[in-house]
């Protein structure tokens, strides 16, 4: 099954990327209120149905893929 994650800084976290981004996008013209960067990762995974999958992505998470004191994830399983 095809997991996707994405991974962002929690509302109230210093996102310094984020900040050169909007910094940037205005210099460019673009009128922007607020920037966040994070990260997207995509993982194939072996289990039984997308209950198991899930469960099994999360705990990716909450190990390695995220760190739940500063970001949040949201994870979508297809297939």
């Amino acid at each position: 099954m095809r997991a996707t994650v994405l991974v962002r800084p929690k509302p109230g976290i210093l996102d310094p990327q984020g900040e050169a981004v909007g910094s940037a996008l205005g210099h460019l013209g673009f009128e922007v209120r607020d920037a966040r960067v994070g990260k997207v990762i995509d993982l194939e995974v072996e289990a039984a149905d997308a209950a198991a999958a899930q469960a099994q992505v999360e705990q990716m998470c909450e190990q390695l893929l995220a760190n739940p004191l500063i970001e949040s994830y949201e994870v979508e399983i297809v297939g």
